[in-house]
């Protein structure tokens, strides 16, 4: 029986793929870098063997997966292909994998891991699941019915999918170190739509989700009245929101989230629509809703002395809007402090004057130094850059960040796709 030695394991996804496949009895193994990451906690816990990189760790009798992050110059990966291994893209694998099950591919800007996790577990609910979700996290079923994916639209990674089912969130411009604008980006998803074999759920009140073409059905969910999804009544409070579901125009019923802002409305109206139209019945998803206890880096939180700390993962203008909004719901009567630490050195040159924007909605702003990512370890500009468009924004230091301490009785959420969680850890080890 061959062994699944995954080059990258620490890696969300490829973390999240190799729980699946132990979970479903195959053997797993894997390397990476030695530094602790997130993502290797739920490997450790199931024994799956991670292994420093090297070319020694390459023998006959091992099927490949490698990470999307590393070159076929990888000492690994040129190994396998040296002594005739199959060697596998993540995305690749993961696409052929996909097709034993009923495959929900979910995608989009925004909100892709949030809804992905809601999916899963509201639809385990009803039918044996498997899940991938871009937190890190994952879970195999041998007889799933139903095999639920966050689809990543970077590098267009997600063109290896062909799924029968795609939530579509939105489409935003992101990663402008690989797509030249935002028809670049609806240019994928157009492609992406037509892989689709089932249907799409897509949120009409997206502009460019609304001119989506696909060759099976397009159900709209969203606030706008032409939706055939749409929410209404919504009450939202210090505890959660609640809100009406009406399909086409036909009141459906009444649903409750533990959850804050409109993006988690919008992500909810997702897992209905979906869950609607596989007759999924109406109790079991009104009660899977209400006990989603959320995922890994978005909007978690701890209380710390008098202060309540957010981590969250928002690392585009968009998402820092929503997570500020989010903050403002559930403690509409405290300050709200803003921690963020800008993703890579192009996305932070594209989107300076919206970041500062979005920044601005919070009372408070520190900044962190750019997080270069593997791609690209400098750039032209610097946090100074991005402190000179925010008032009274101040530059922090993950050495001393005792100057958050003046902040009582307030929100403090750091945000960002990078290393933010440092100054975090820093921060609680310094009040203790």
């Amino acid at each position: 029986m061959t062994v699944y030695h995954f080059v990258g394991i620490k890696g969300t996804g490829m973390s999240s793929l190799a729980q699946i496949l132990h979970d479903m009895h195959y053997k797993v193994q894997g390397s990476d870098i030695e530094k602790e990451l997130f993502t290797q906690k739920a490997l450790e816990e199931r024994n799956i063997p991670i292994l420093p990189f090297s070319k020694e760790n390459i023998h006959p009798g091992l099927t490949v997966i490698a990470g999307n992050a590393f070159s076929d110059s990888h000492e690994e990966i040129a190994e396998a292909l040296r002594i005739g291994l199959p060697v596998y893209r993540y995305h690749q694998f993961l696409g052929e994998f996909m097709n034993r099950f009923i495959s929900i591919g979910v995608t989009g800007a925004h909100g892709k891991t949030s809804t992905t996790g809601l999916l899963a577990h509201v639809i385990q609910g009803a039918e044996p699941t498997s899940y991938l979700i871009g937190d890190g996290t994952g879970k195999g079923i041998e007889k799933s019915k139903y095999f639920v994916f966050e689809a990543c639209e970077y590098r267009r990674h997600f063109l290896s999918y062909y799924p029968d089912y795609a939530i579509m969130t939105n489409i935003d411009f992101d990663h402008p170190d690989y797509y030249r604008d935002i028809e670049d980006v609806f240019d994928a998803f157009q492609q992406m739509a037509l892989q689709v074999k089932k249907g799409i759920i897509a949120c009409g009140d997206d502009e460019y989700l609304q001119q989506i073409q696909a060759k099976v059905p397009v159900l709209y969910y969203g606030f706008h009245d032409e939706n055939d999804f749409q929410a209404r009544n919504i009450e939202k409070s210090t505890t959660g929101t609640k809100f009406d579901v009406f399909v086409r125009n036909t009141f459906y019923g009444n649903f409750e989230i533990p959850a804050f802002g409109n993006h988690n409305i919008l992500n909810s109206l997702a897992v209905i629509a979906l869950c609607h139209y596989e007759n999924i019945d109406i109790s079991i998803i009104q009660e899977r809703l209400k006990t989603f206890k959320g995922v890994k880096r978005r909007f978690n939180e701890k209380q710390v002395g008098t202060q309540v700390i957010i981590d969250d993962y928002a690392h585009h203008p968009t998402e820092i809007k929503a997570t500020i909004e989010a903050a403002r719901q559930k403690y509409p009567d405290r300050e709200i402090v803003a921690v963020f630490q800008p993703h890579t050195f192009t996305r932070t040159e594209s989107f300076l004057d919206e970041f500062a924007n979005s920044l601005k909605e919070a009372d408070q702003v520190y900044l962190c130094e750019i997080f270069g990512s593997a791609r690209e370890k400098t750039g032209t500009l610097s946090i100074k850059d991005l402190q000179a468009r925010i008032d009274q924004a101040v530059v922090i230091d993950e050495r001393d960040p005792s100057i958050l301490k003046r902040h009582e009785n307030s929100v403090l959420v750091f945000m960002g796709a990078g290393d933010i969680q440092k100054y975090q850890k820093a921060y609680e080890k310094l009040v203790g």
